[in-house]
């Protein structure tokens, strides 16, 4: 079963706060997010406190994210970033601090982009609502194996 922790959700917050301001929109895909990913309570209270008062990436620890879940916080952040149909410079550059933070490198990060906007292009998809966030995990894992399988001589 793929595991998501608090610290992905928080991560996920801190983006949305990147321009200033998270919309409801943003929020409730991060709450929702984080109750689907079947978290306890008390973690996701610590999320939804996240969404209403800004907090900063630099908070975020990621040393319990392993690869696949580092793709994953990045390409969810580009989805929640592209939300409300524009991505500021602002939001650019946190993505690109997060991708450093995680350490995505380049390629990866433009594959992850990619995924999420798969995703989102699905019918009813790009709601908050109706965003499959299970499906973008699974879907970064299967691309993950095969980029590694490709690898193997």
């Amino acid at each position: 079963a793929i595991v998501l922790n608090r610290d992905i959700f928080l991560a996920l917050a801190a983006i949305a706060w990147a321009d200033g301001r998270l919309d409801p929109d943003e929020a409730d895909a991060i709450v929702r997010a984080a109750v689907e990913a079947g978290l306890e309570l008390e973690a996701i209270e610590e999320i939804e406190s996240a969404t209403r008062e800004r907090i900063d990436l630099g908070t975020v620890d990621r040393s319990g994210l392993g690869k696949e879940d580092r793709l994953f916080v990045y390409a969810l952040a580009c989805w929640i970033a592209n939300l409300d149909g524009e991505v500021t410079d602002e939001e650019s550059a946190a993505l690109a601090t997060l991708a450093e933070r995680l350490g995505v490198p380049e390629r990866p990060r433009a594959h992850a982009e990619a995924i999420a906007r798969q995703i989102a292009e699905l019918p009813e998809g790009d709601r908050p609502a109706r965003y499959d966030v299970l499906r973008l995990r699974e879907t970064i894992g299967e691309r993950l194996k095969q980029a590694q399988a490709a690898r193997q001589p």
